[in-house]
């Protein structure tokens, strides 16, 4: 909520606010949520400002597509949603919006480095970067390079404290023109509809209750097997929670967010895998200087 968060953060917060307001003609969730941490704040608007808007290589709508890209490897609707019309804002060809398939073949070529990058880092050697430099009609200058591996990071990072904060998209990513976000209707409901975006708490109670029931028969069938072992029960244990981990969250299994991110992907079964696992060698790494 706006006066909690001016509360916390004071004036600092109050000024970031309202240069954000000026500047942009907005306040996104994300400068909101950071709007309580003043200091943190300041580090990131300066960075996105020499990532986006400062004089370099790339021009501004090929910018904001590198983060859609890489947001969208994320499965992170929010930041996907935020580009897009930053794209547009800037003078992006709304035909590249209908998928990778659309985009010019230069950007395509980051796919391969984009997905390691998000996924498995350590996979990445020199070879990746020697295709993209290699001359040709779509080859990539160093200093481009440079700024486009920069940007798919730095949105991988910023995706994972989108999804760690639960910053939900707003309300003006779906075509509308507010500026703030909605308040909650009482400062004691933070899961509110409102606070969680539309359906997003719902949504998460009807995990919450899967999860209760789901340890209620756990609870249930350790009753009934209390003739196993410990050990045998810590084993179940640990199957248990793999499954867990392996199932993937209501957002990624939502048809309409699948239709506007999966465009943006190509390969969208490649994910994380462990970087070494016991009784293996470890994989060779690439080191730079």
């Amino acid at each position: 909520p706006i006066p909690q968060i001016l509360q916390e953060g004071g004036e600092s917060s109050l000024r970031q606010l309202l240069e954000a307001f000026v500047s942009a003609g907005r306040v996104d969730h994300v400068t909101m949520v950071m709007g309580l941490h003043p200091q943190y704040l300041s580090s990131f608007w300066k960075t996105q400002y020499l990532l986006l808007r400062m004089d370099g290589p790339l021009p501004y709508h090929k910018r904001h597509y590198i983060a859609i890209m890489a947001a969208a490897r994320h499965r992170c609707s929010y930041l996907v949603g935020l580009h897009m019309g930053e794209f547009l804002q800037v003078g992006g060809n709304p035909a590249w919006l209908q998928g990778l398939h659309c985009a010019p073949q230069k950007l395509r070529n980051l796919n391969e480095i984009n997905k390691l990058l998000a996924h498995r880092p350590w996979l990445v050697t020199k070879e990746h970067i020697e295709a993209l430099l290699k001359p040709g009609e779509d080859s990539w200058s160093l200093a481009e390079l440079v700024q486009a591996l920069v940007l798919l990071t730095h949105y991988h990072s910023l995706a994972s404290f989108v999804f760690g904060c639960g910053i939900k998209p707003e309300e003006d990513q779906d075509g509308g023109n507010s500026c703030w976000p909605p308040s909650p209707h009482s400062d004691s409901s933070p899961a509110s509809d409102d606070s969680m975006g539309g359906s997003g708490g719902t949504d998460a109670m009807q995990e919450v209750e899967v999860l209760m029931e789901k340890m209620k028969l756990l609870q249930e069938n350790h009753l009934e097997e209390e003739g196993v072992t410990q050990e045998e029960m810590a084993t179940r244990f640990e199957l248990e929670k793999m499954e867990s981990l392996l199932v993937p969250s209501s957002d990624i299994l939502d048809p309409s967010l699948q239709s506007n991110i999966r465009c943006f992907l190509e390969d969208p079964e490649f994910g994380y895998k462990d970087f070494t696992r016991r009784g293996e060698q470890a994989p060779p790494t690439f080191r730079a200087q």
